[in-house]
């Protein structure tokens, strides 16, 4: 351990550590802008500099280490003088559009212009001319807006291990682009959004869909219905100012009402669904040998990447449609039956975590007689942008339940938000299905958490059943050379395209830490411990689904609404 002096203050840091992570845990705040935690930095933007007593230069905490005895001053008066100069000269050829950018109010460079008091300009600087990439289906990418902090980059390449953007040109006509500066719809991108995620301006966002579903609400001859995901409710009450991990699961259900959709249903009923599926699939191909290990397909990201980057695992990939096109695809069929409405005049809405679900919603195999199972998506961001803009007080309204036929769910079908929770609960369904038995423990610790990647065995009658999780596309990329290089131990595979699981979506909050994120998850551990139904097989409103209209899991009408196929893709590289 070593010892130095910051402020005037004694502290403590390990040998080694930089002096940024030092401060930090000392509670000492010193902003950054190309920082990003648990990657090497790069000391790119010099914001972190501090005075150290004896040095000639100010130096970049974020990759300088501590020395015994250092005497630091993280606010001196020449350390502010620099960092103002810096977002001063950043905001010299930024647009002055703030009132307009989708960031106001959530920008990082505004609010340190905000905590720098930058209130006049005294650099003037050309405008950038670059024209915005509208081409995604789900991410909008406006690079006049770009500060070349490289997040994006680095977050694209290092965690996701997608490299759909890079810095290209040199010196001062460097952009951040794709290959040959392309339209992202052709890039290598898969729409996980963990870019957006981690923009500290508007120059990436996702594609919005709320002038779609205002118009489809105003339209007195469609019926709107809106389904929302597990990780919304855990995660929304964040956008109103409130502790990370709440649960406000009934207070949107009737806030969504109050905005005026006709039907308010719960995403984690068909999870429950999903989970019927995919178990009986799962249970079918290690009763008939068919191709293993299968792998989960509910995260749009990740399908993206398997076609692009591995199609020889497309087999191996489950048919089963996520729980969204699955809701989707039975609101349009049995939900229209039952209303005698027409698929035509539903308008379906669903509130995701996730920004590919954009892309998922349509893409050509989610269509049935060319009629799309989702209609519009909106981000967790944009939902709560909208309950702001209907003037909705979530402290003052009453929790309500969702509409039936779609509104009970078991808490396996919530755990669907975490990474882990697809797997544990298709392990308690897949047990069941295979010895007639249930789990003598539901709780399947070695699945939760936010570790990269975690593996479980079951001994299922006389079989030894391995799984593993990944969250991440550079975990899954790990799993998967593991298996072209000869693996051979494992049955099923759960994937979430993003760190953490759908709790940490492309479509999440902004500026949420590994804090917030680990409160989530617990929130919905919490959930499954609490509850009296934890299985997905005695979801009964899903067993009266196929009674009354399905008929059995893997038969011909459910394969026909709930499942679909994959193809290789040809990317831009």
């Amino acid at each position: 351990m070593l010892n130095f002096e910051a402020n005037g203050r004694s502290i403590t840091a390990k040998k080694g550590e930089t002096i940024l992570k030092a401060l930090n845990r000392a509670g000492i705040k010193v902003p950054t802008l190309c920082y990003m935690e648990d990657l090497t930095p790069t000391g790119a933007c010099r914001l972190c500099v501090v005075e150290i007593e004896g040095r000639p230069g100010l130096v970049p905490s974020c990759a300088y280490p501590v020395e015994e005895g250092m005497k630091i001053q993280t606010h001196s008066p020449r350390v502010v003088r620099s960092r103002k100069a810096i977002v001063e000269l950043l905001l010299s050829s930024h647009p002055d559009d703030c009132l307009y950018c989708s960031r106001n109010g959530t920008c990082e460079l505004q609010s340190l212009a905000e905590e720098l008091g930058v209130r006049e300009r005294r650099y003037t600087g050309a405008k950038n001319e670059y024209k915005a990439d509208m081409s995604s289906l789900s991410i909008v990418r406006d690079p006049n807006k770009c500060i070349l902090c490289g997040r994006c980059v680095r977050v694209c390449e290092e965690v996701q291990g997608v490299s759909a953007l890079d810095f290209i040109n040199r010196g001062s006509c460097a952009i951040v682009g794709t290959a040959f500066n392309e339209g992202l719809n052709i890039s290598s991108c898969v729409n996980c959004g963990q870019c957006v995620n981690v923009c500290p301006t508007g120059a990436l966002r996702e594609q919005n869909h709320i002038k779609e579903v205002r118009d489809a609400l105003n339209d007195p001859n469609k019926v709107v219905v809106v389904q929302h995901a597990p990780a919304v409710s855990v995660s929304i009450a964040e956008e109103f100012g409130m502790k990370p991990g709440r649960d406000v699961c009934g207070v949107m259900t009737a806030a969504l009402r109050a905005m005026g959709f006709d039907y308010v249903f719960d995403t984690a009923f068909t999870a429950d669904l999903t989970i019927m599926e995919e178990a009986s699939e799962l249970a079918q191909r290690i009763q008939t040998g068919g191709t293993l290990p299968m792998m989960t397909s509910c995260s749009p990201g990740w399908i993206k990447f398997v076609e692009q980057f591995y199609p020889e695992f497309i087999g191996n990939l489950s048919t089963c449609k996520s729980p969204q096109q699955m809701m989707g695809a039975v609101i349009k069929s049995f939900f229209a039956q039952q209303k005698k409405l027409m698929p035509e005049n539903i308008f379906s809405v669903s509130v995701m975590p996730c920004t590919a679900k954009k892309f998922e919603a349509q893409r050509p195999e989610m269509l049935n007689d060319n009629i799309p199972d989702v209609d519009a998506v909106l981000t967790t961001r944009e939902l709560a942008l909208m309950i702001r803009r209907g003037g909705i007080d979530l402290d003052a309204i009453k929790p309500e339940n969702a509409d039936s036929p779609f509104g009970q769910r078991s808490s396996a079908g919530k755990l669907f938000g975490a990474s882990g929770g697809v797997m544990e609960a298709a392990a308690r369904t897949a047990y069941f299905l295979l010895t007639g038995q249930e789990l003598s423990e539901l709780k399947i610790q070695p699945l939760r958490g936010l570790k990269g990647i975690k593996e479980a065995r079951f001994q299922i009658g006389d079989l030894d059943v391995g799984v593993a999780v990944a969250s991440g596309l550079g975990n899954a990329r790990k799993l998967l050379e593991q298996i072209k290089n000869g693996r051979d131990d494992l049955h099923f595979i759960e994937i979430m395209t993003c760190p953490g699981g759908c709790i940490a979506g492309g479509g999440q909050p902004f500026n949420a830490d590994i804090n917030a994120v680990t409160k989530r998850m617990k929130a919905l551990y919490t959930i499954d411990r609490d509850d009296t139904l934890r299985v997905s097989h005695k979801n009964q409103e899903v067993q009266k689904l196929y009674d009354e209209f399905l008929g059995k899991p893997l038969g011909e009408k459910s394969h026909h609404l709930l499942h679909t196929h994959y193809a290789p893709r040809e990317v831009m590289h």
